[in-house]
């Protein structure tokens, strides 16, 4: 594969989230850095780089709260731009028909919620047959408490997310792996 047939993918890094109340600043900046490196670096390297957007009707996720813009301060200039409205990128956005067009066979996965939408499209990329390295260091999440009343820190649901998509669903790569692109890759 080469960078030619490859995107990155950055999934709902937007402003829209900072008015969620389990938003935290703690893990924004190192996430920032990864992120900002794995734009500069794709862009550097011929790699397309897609901005997906949630949105929703109402709320922060809404077109019309203004803040479905990039995350600041995050620079990318998009070479395709989709909205969405499910947790996979791949449904409704007409993410699916540019990949196609496009002949992108290989998909870096980034962005906001590293266990939400973030998983499920590593998760729906894969089963659609694409190569897909997941880059858990360029993507955010944030502390959940389960039914049960246990909270688990941002730290530990990353860690649950890579265990379930390494060898599985993607090749979890760091920002300089997923740039190098040479690795194998995991088959669906």
């Amino acid at each position: 594969m080469s960078d030619t047939d490859t995107a990155l993918l950055v999934i709902d890094a937007q402003e829209s989230f900072r008015s969620r109340p389990y938003w935290q600043n703690s893990g924004v900046p190192p996430f920032m850095n990864r992120l900002q490196a794995l734009i500069d670096g794709a862009k550097a390297n011929g790699i397309q780089v897609v901005q997906i957007f949630h949105v929703e009707d109402h709320g922060p996720f809404s077109e019309t709260s203004g803040l479905v813009v990039p995350l600041a301060p995050i620079s990318l200039n998009p070479d395709a731009v989709f909205k969405k409205r499910r947790h996979s990128a791949l449904v409704g956005s007409g993410l699916d028909v540019w990949l196609t067009r496009k002949h992108i066979r290989r998909v870096i996965v980034s962005g906001i919620r590293t266990e939400q939408c973030c998983e499920t499209t590593t998760r729906h990329c894969s089963d659609l047959g694409y190569a897909v390295d997941f880059v858990a260091e360029a993507t955010l999440t944030f502390a959940m408490v389960d039914a049960a009343g246990r909270e688990w820190s941002a730290a530990e649901i990353r860690a649950r997310t890579e265990l379930v998509l390494a060898g599985r669903f993607a090749r979890v790569a760091s920002v300089e792996e997923a740039l190098a692109g040479s690795a194998e890759r995991v088959a669906a």
